[in-house]
């Protein structure tokens, strides 16, 4: 149901989802209630309904964003000439795009499960947009005989679980920083294809 003018829908719609974002992450999407939630963004559990349908709904909305925001700044960055190039920028932007956002993250992976099939095919068909330019990249460093991998499909599924696995031990402020962190990474993903 949209909301009336002069309502506080660009306020209380963030709210509700930043709420759910952390609630999820926290506890998990089946244990976690619309009355939680509304009491986390400290309204009625009804008024939750002005914003979303339903807890499906609203996890898919967590998704789909995460998912949009990610091919948006994707799309945004200039693509360099060289297939080793093109591999070095995807693996600094990778890992500083999930660090960014440690929640979404962890829900993108852990609660796929909750969705129901018709939500799950588009997250799939969007996360395959995204693993596909980094098996383009694989496929022409290939193709000019810069990389040498046996199959594009593997080596970018292991490319990306191994970026994103980043998430679950790096901590701001720690023994490395995260350029050293890109770096490392970046050494490790340009030997594995080589």
């Amino acid at each position: 149901m949209a909301r009336t003018a002069g309502s506080h829908s660009d306020i209380t719609g963030p709210r509700i989802r930043e709420a759910a974002l952390r609630l999820f992450a926290q506890h998990g999407y089946a244990a976690v209630s619309m009355r939680q939630i509304a009491k986390e963004v400290g309204v009625q559990a009804g008024a939750l309904y002005n914003y979303t349908p339903d807890k499906q709904s609203l996890l898919f909305d967590l998704l789909k964003g995460h998912m949009d925001d990610l091919l948006t700044a994707r799309a945004a960055l200039k693509k360099p000439d060289t297939p080793e190039d093109r591999l070095e920028t995807f693996t600094r932007f990778h890992i500083g795009f999930h660090l960014d956002r440690p929640e979404a993250v962890f829900i993108s992976y852990m609660e796929l499960r909750n969705l129901t099939a018709e939500n799950f095919k588009i997250i799939e068909d969007l996360r395959g947009a995204y693993e596909s330019e980094l098996e383009d990249i694989l496929r022409d460093g290939r193709e000019q005989g810069v990389f040498h991998v046996a199959d594009t499909k593997i080596t970018t599924l292991a490319i990306i679980a191994m970026l994103t696995g980043v998430n679950t031990w790096y901590r701001s402020g720690g023994r490395l920083s995260q350029e050293e962190v890109e770096t490392i990474y970046w050494d490790m993903v340009r030997k594995a294809v080589t």
